[in-house]
């Protein structure tokens, strides 16, 4: 096995942080990264230099040693590195970003061009979001769910509410004056006999939407199931049918009425949505930047209501 010097800094940047997490944040690199250069170092001088807790690496006599032997000649390495690197312009910060993809597309999408550094957006379930957070795969996440972990803050910025709504083609004469008159029972039975739209990832919104409203979960199945939110909104815009959706997604078909507000429930059903990152974080910059354009978002759109 070749020595690689990348080892030295690795290991270095991990002593001085204290975390792996922390060492792929100052290096730049990925937390796997990390461990490789930190496991082929072990390796090769036959020493374990850390012992591993779940909340920081504790250096061995080993590792002590090593650090105070290299310390020196690694910085004047980096110093080197910074004096003889041919400077660029092109050098960018790259942060990776987890939300769903209706949220995406929402709200992001349209800026991703003009934003001064590299993004990567990471689309799946709030809980593995949360969790690649924590390890440091992930920047910034937004989410209507809140983690305990202690080393991530979750920050309000907006609410969504879940509704029904239905293509504006949909008859809905039969259903209002139950809904007024509160014969929820009738309004159940007549709903269950509908066209029903929904997605595989968010079928929670029409099971929640529909215990909260009759006391149990619905009996019945999706006529279509579709990739995402967009699509449903696509699918029921100017045709007949129902769902169970986010509101802020669906405002603009409402207000260019393709689509109709059904029903908000008889229970209102309200999301927190959150910035969720890292305390200690060297994206600072980048992420209030990203931040400012989902809170102008929310705000052009409650203006608009």
């Amino acid at each position: 096995m070749m020595l690689n010097l990348e080892w030295f800094r690795t290991f270095k940047a991990i002593y001085e942080t204290g975390t792996l997490t922390g060492a792929a944040q100052a290096l730049y690199i990925s937390q796997p990264g990390v461990s490789l250069h930190l496991n082929s170092l072990e390796a090769y001088t036959g020493y374990k230099l850390f012992d591993r807790s779940a909340k920081k690496m504790v250096p061995t006599e080993r590792g002590k040693v090593l650090y105070n032997f290299i310390l020196e000649p690694v910085n004047k390495l980096e110093t080197a590195e910074q004096l003889f690197h041919k400077s660029s312009k092109t050098d960018r910060a790259t942060i990776s970003i987890g939300m769903c993809f209706e949220t995406f597309q929402f709200t992001l999408e349209k800026h991703i061009s003009s934003l001064p550094f590299n993004v990567i957006i990471k689309f799946g379930e709030y809980p593995s979001m949360i969790s690649d957070l924590d390890k440091g795969v992930l920047d910034l996440i937004i989410t209507p769910q809140k983690g305990n972990e202690k080393n991530l803050e979750f920050k309000p910025f907006s609410k969504e509410q879940i509704v029904m709504v239905c293509g504006n083609k949909t008859d809905t004469s039969e259903l209002e004056p139950l809904l007024k008159s509160k014969s929820l029972d009738a309004a159940k039975d007549w709903l269950k006999h509908q066209i029903w739209y929904s997605t595989a990832a968010d079928m929670e919104h029409l099971k929640k939407f529909w215990f909260n409203n009759f006391c149990e979960h619905p009996d019945f199945k999706p006529n279509y199931i579709v990739p995402n939110i967009s699509s449903i909104v696509r699918c029921l815009s100017d045709n007949e049918g129902f769902s169970i959706i986010p509101d802020f997604l669906c405002k603009e078909a409402i207000a260019e009425k393709k689509v109709k507000l059904a029903w908000e429930g008889h229970k209102i059903i309200e999301n927190t949505l959150y910035f969720g990152t890292r305390k200690k974080t060297i994206f600072a910059e980048e992420i209030n930047q990203i931040q400012r354009i989902f809170e102008e978002k929310m705000i052009l759109e409650e203006i608009s209501i």
